[in-house]
């Protein structure tokens, strides 16, 4: 069965997580991603000159940021 992302019935997460506090610019976090998102997401940075990371932090900022739509 194929479950949205968001479903937490498919989340192997706990319901509450410790909060995050940021006491720089930025802040270490580790999370795991399913391999085919990684796989996209590192042929995406080869294609356009940038890290997985950075793909990330984009994909992030663009979702969070409004600049996406569903």
């Amino acid at each position: 069965m194929n479950r949205e992302y968001g479903d937490r019935k498919a989340s192997p997460l706990p319901e509450k997580t410790d909060p995050i506090i940021c006491s720089g610019d930025t802040e270490q976090i580790v999370i795991n991603v399913p391999c085919r998102l990684i796989e996209r997401a590192q042929k995406y940075a080869d294609e356009h000159g940038n890290t997985v990371t950075g793909v990330v932090i984009e994909a992030l900022d663009a979702l969070l940021g409004g600049r996406t739509t569903r």
